[in-house]
């Protein structure tokens, strides 16, 4: 803490300190006007911003100020290149800066531990070192306009059911190689100005207030000096939050919490010097972001913007197959275009990522651009919800038989893959395989467009001539894509993240989204390709695999002891780009390791017929792993395979390279962990999960009083309700889970989501955070006592608690007046 912000502090009353410790509403810091504190503005998003002027909400519902809609993280992450990564983050913190915003709620850098989390298009990839160099440039180049970036979410939140109250129960190990690597990363290069910590537990303790994850690793171990604020409604315990040193609770509980934190500095529960160390670290983001914030005009380039979406758009998209060349397409094909998504594009998540686009572009709307190709019509083909509609179907075959070529767009819609709710399974809408099996079986040929967040059974594909992964590309995607298919830019995207066959082939299959209470984390540190190339599991397509309009020779392999040097050579008839992977292998370890693991990359643009030198450096992350019997990193001494590959599963260069090592005693027994010396990690028994763990395995059930019924409290959710002791509790549960029901027998699936992501799972303390003083701490436990049964009692503790907070609110407000008056007397002598 400066000089400076030392003697703001000092000067803070024991009030103003406790204020400033929760938000000013739902968007905003409070600020202390006599002081110069002003308030800063919190927005998303990970993908462009989503500043709400009016109706404040996290789910994406109200209308926010027009900003660029950026493809997804997700199809950041399948460009695998850092600049563009940079650039993206640069345009979006302008437009933040601009628009007087001092924290964008972004990147989202959790792990894809299992392809049915519903919210992994708003995260990079299922390997954290990926994650965390593009999170890195990202973050690095939105804090390049003044303002403060905030990484998400801190830490293990890799599912959306039961996303608030769930317990993450995971060992030390897996904690620190998969969940915290990409945190490590960002946190040691890029300096992010603020973290956010996640809703779960981890290991039985709420990440806000873990003592463990925030005091003893990141600002132990990391030295991190940043801001932490909570997800939004995601506050346990204030208190010990604060002594974990999570300096914001977001949004405003409407003066609870701060009363709170007054009273226990007074009753000597909590150190005023502790709640100084931490009003200093949010004055001093205040102070990092002040002068940037104050120049916002609302003015940035528009179409300059645009262009980049445009730009990591056609970066971030993959081919995954072109079978006899058929892209890109011969000039003066004949095309029809088939399916809706090329009138109604998907082209971003659903939730609290939403971008209001300054322009949208639609392939219906820019294919008379494209004179390459003779555009012969349109159809719909399939309803974008529901069951296959056969007369749709009849006019698109009808339409196909006018054309050389069908470009078929197909995908996931809003509603299957959004926040606050995880996909039942990881299939593709059976009427639009559907249609796609009678084309080819017509004899027509077909090049599939896929828009979607995250990998799905692509097994459908098989009959389509070429099959283009699109992701979620942005405003300006539909150019992208038509860029790409007709050959005015060269695919160079690689898959950030495995596509299975099906979902049963998954090392997560029996332990998402958990049990009632806890998640167990039984498959470790094979998540994604670790454990598919280890185990030997067979996948549609591999981390890394992406296909090229021209090919790539790779040579002259060099290995040292400070990285790696080969020669790469466009061999093909375009100009592209290609992306080296490096992975390491340690030949024949004590200590139990993925086949392989990604430890570099890099992207490079190569003209036809050329060649380039590329290196790869090594870094402190290379060779090590977690010892959990010395508690720090070691490296195991021996010999390591040093590979190059254009995925994990085509690798074109090895040498081996000898390591000394830190001579640390290898923490585990073989004999009593089979399962992670084999890789076979999909069904875990219970004694080796223990021996992971070191310690029992948590209760994973709820604690019946009697049957069917449980006590209800600030973190039973309202889907536990239904077993709650009192009526009124269960009626309150069957009320909501009707509704959501009702909306989706009647087609409403979009609000039948919304109350799912803002109700169903919603913890009781989420009740009062999120309503802002509408149900005050004191009313939530009337209701909390309605619930267990005593419904009189909690119904007159809870208009009490109404009328007290309305006393309480408008003794402060005279409080207030009259510190005012008495503040511009002492102005006036």
């Amino acid at each position: 803490m400066d000089e400076d912000i030392k003697k703001i502090v000092s000067e803070m009353t024991l009030k103003e300190k406790a204020d400033m410790t929760s938000g000013k509403n739902f968007w905003e810091s409070e600020g202390v006007e006599r002081l110069g504190i002003r308030s800063m503005f919190f927005s998303d998003g990970p993908n462009g911003l989503r500043k709400q002027a009016v109706g404040a909400d996290h789910l994406g519902l109200n209308e926010s100020i027009k900003s660029t809609c950026f493809p997804s993280l997700s199809t950041i992450a399948a460009s695998w290149n850092d600049e563009l990564a940079y650039e993206v983050g640069q345009c979006i913190g302008k437009e933040a800066q601009t628009n007087k915003v001092s924290v964008l709620l972004g990147p989202g850098i959790n792990m894809k531990r299992n392809p049915r989390c519903g919210r992994n298009f708003e995260y990079f990839s299922e390997d954290p070192f990926l994650a965390g160099h593009l999170a890195a440039n990202y973050i690095k180049g939105a804090q390049s306009n003044g303002i403060s970036a905030c990484v998400k979410h801190f830490c293990c939140n890799n599912q959306e059911e039961k996303r608030m109250t769930i317990d993450t129960v995971v060992d030390e190990r897996t904690l620190r190689e998969i969940y915290l690597t990409a945190f490590e990363i960002v946190v040691k290069d890029a300096n992010p100005h603020c973290i956010m910590s996640s809703y779960n537990m981890v290991n039985g303790t709420h990440t806000n207030e873990n003592k463990h994850l925030t005091n003893d690793i990141l600002r132990g171990e990391w030295s991190y000096q940043g801001v932490m604020v909570t997800d939004w409604g995601g506050e346990n315990n204030r208190i010990e939050g604060l002594e974990a040193g999570n300096e914001l609770e977001m949004p405003g509980s409407g003066g609870d919490t701060q009363r709170e934190v007054e009273k226990a500095v007074l009753d000597g529960k909590l150190a005023e010097s502790l709640l100084d160390e931490n009003v200093g670290r949010l004055l001093n983001l205040e102070k990092i972001t002040r002068e940037a914030v104050e120049k916002g005009d609302g003015n940035f380039d528009i179409e300059g913007h645009h262009k980049v979406a445009q730009d990591i758009a056609k970066e971030g998209m993959v081919l995954l197959k072109n079978q006899h060349h058929i892209l890109p397409l011969k000039k003066g094909l004949k095309v029809a275009i088939i399916g809706d998504f090329a009138e109604n594009p998907r082209y971003q998540g659903a939730g609290s990522s939403k971008v209001n686009p300054t322009k949208l572009d639609t392939t219906l709307d820019v294919i008379k651009e494209y004179d390459e190709i003779q555009f012969v019509g349109y159809e719909k083909g399939f309803d974008r919800y529901g069951k296959k509609n056969k007369k749709l179907a009849k006019k698109a075959m009808a339409l196909a038989e006018k054309a050389d070529v069908v470009l078929l767009y197909t995908g996931l819609d809003e509603v299957t893959e959004a926040e606050g709710l995880d996909r039942p399974n990881i299939n593709f809408p059976q009427n639009q395989a559907d249609l796609a099996h009678e084309l080819a079986h017509a004899g027509h040929k077909v090049v599939a467009l896929v828009f979607a967040g995250s990998s799905v059974k692509l097994g459908w594909a098989d009959e389509c001539d070429a099959l283009l992964f699109a992701y979620l590309p942005g405003q300006a995607g539909a150019r992208a894509a038509l860029d790409l298919v007709t050959g005015r830019a060269v695919p160079s995207g690689k898959l950030a993240e495995t596509f299975p066959f099906k979902y049963h082939d998954c090392s997560s299959k029996n332990n998402f989204p958990g049990k009632e209470k806890t998640v167990e984390y039984r498959e470790g540190i094979y998540i994604g390709y670790r454990y598919y190339d280890t185990a030997s599991v067979s996948v549609k397509y591999p981390f890394g695999y992406g296909l090229s309009y021209t090919t790539f020779a790779y040579s002259d392999y060099e290995v040292n002891e400070k990285g790696v040097s080969f020669t790469i050579e466009n061999t093909g008839d375009y100009d592209g780009k290609e992306i080296a992977e490096l992975y390491v292998s340690m030949v024949n370890g004590k200590v139990f390791r993925p086949i392989k693991e990604l430890k570099g990359y890099k992207k490079v643009f190569i003209k036809k017929g050329e060649k380039v030198k590329v290196e790869i450096p090594f870094d402190d992350m290379t060779f090590r792993y977690f010892n959990v019997k010395t508690k720090k990193w070691e490296v195991e001494g021996g010999i390591y395979s040093i590979m190059i590959g254009a995925s994990s599963r085509d690798i074109r260069l090895c040498k081996t390279l000898e390591i000394e090592g830190t001579h640390a005693e290898n923490p585990y027994d073989p004999e009593k962990l089979p399962s992670y010396y084999s890789g076979e990690v999909a069904s875990v028994p219970n004694d080796e999960f223990k021996e992971l763990l070191g310690h029992d395995i948590p209760k994973s059930t709820y604690d019946f009083m009697k049957k069917n019924r449980i006590k209800v409290g600030y973190n039973t959710t309202v889907n536990e309700l239904q077993y709650a002791k009192g009526w009124f509790g269960r009626f309150f549960s069957w009320a909501i889970r009707f509704a959501i029901k009702f909306m989706k027998a009647f087609g409403n699936v979009n609000m039948a989501n919304t109350l799912i992501m803002g109700m169903l799972h919603q913890p009781m303390r989420g009740i009062s955070r999120m309503t802002g003083g509408m149900i005050p701490w004191e009313s939530l436990d009337g209701m909390i006592l309605m619930f267990n049964g005593h419904f009189f009692k909690g119904a007159s503790l809870f208009f009490k608690g109404k009328k007290n907070y309305k006393k309480m609110k408008k003794a402060e407000a005279e409080a207030k007046k009259k510190a005012g008056v008495e503040e511009k007397k002492e102005e006036k002598k």
